[in-house]
């Protein structure tokens, strides 16, 4: 009895692990099969694009892809890539200190929000675009007026949300906490950033895509660095195939940085949400 009990318990472990391996590539090749063939389509039609229009105006992806091998080898890429996110970093942090705060005060005390809300009503609707030349006047052409539009264009957004965040919370739940004696660290760490944090986060996530829109349009205008600066060049000398290198290294950009915001939403804001 113990020999067949040894034997069966020896062929189950010799077969699970090829099977959960198995299943782990299953799930692997099904999250990466839309990615393929919807790259594999867009690929294709780019290239039938590509033979009935002007090659001049729109290259083909062998070469964009020549392109961009010679950008990459060179450093040249990854150089303006750098900057660019350095500036988005540097302008979209500056912002988002401001705007969590104003956001909280909003939220919470009625005084706050009838003081801010003349303020931020207006300047959201001015366009970061149409600060270009005073950004540049105040700050010069240097880093300090592309960090300046990013914060402008960001700091609006995250106010937004996480006043919206702030006053989703249950009045009860408020008076609870003051009835149990909560003082007002506690009421804030306990109740208000534990409902609050979720909409923080997709303030901050929907915040960063309107930074990389500004940086792009303050390099074109007055830049030596950067992805909005190496568009411009490409325009002057009619690289076409560099642009859509550029583009391309955006939209890479974007994703990323897009799916490390989704993460932390789902870490941060659901572990929030369930100790609240």
């Amino acid at each position: 009895m113990h020999g067949n009990a040894d034997h069966t318990a020896d062929v189950q472990q010799r077969f699970r692990q090829p099977y959960s391996m198995t299943r782990a590539t299953a799930r692997i090749l099904l999250w990466l099969a839309p990615f393929v063939c919807t790259a594999t389509l867009l690929i294709l039609l780019w290239h039938y694009a590509s033979t009935k229009l002007n090659p001049i105006f729109f290259p083909s992806p062998v070469k964009v892809l020549n392109s961009a091998q010679e950008l990459v080898q060179g450093g040249v890429l990854f150089q303006h890539v750098w900057v660019s996110l350095r500036r988005i970093l540097a302008g979209f942090l500056i912002g988002t200190a401001i705007g969590i705060p104003i956001g909280l005060l909003m939220g919470t005390y009625p005084f706050a929000r009838r003081f801010f809300t003349p303020y931020v009503g207006f300047l959201r609707f001015v366009p970061p675009i149409a600060m270009i030349i005073y950004a540049i006047v105040w700050f010069g052409s240097g880093e300090g007026s592309k960090i300046f539009l990013v914060a402008f264009s960001t700091v609006f957004i995250v106010i937004l949300n996480v006043e919206a965040g702030v006053r989703t919370i249950a009045p009860n739940r408020i008076r609870a906490a003051l009835c149990l004696g909560a003082q007002p660290v506690q009421l804030f760490v306990y109740v208000l950033l534990p409902s609050a944090i979720p909409f923080v986060l997709t303030g901050m996530r929907i915040a960063m895509g309107a930074a990389f829109a500004v940086i792009v349009a303050a390099e074109l205008l007055s830049s030596e660095e950067g992805i909005g600066f190496l568009l411009e060049n490409s325009r002057l000398f009619l690289k076409t195939d560099r642009i859509f290198v550029a583009i391309v290294a955006l939209g890479i950009m974007g994703f990323f940085t897009d799916r490390c915001f989704r993460l932390l939403i789902h870490w941060f804001g659901g572990e929030y949400v369930r100790r609240s």
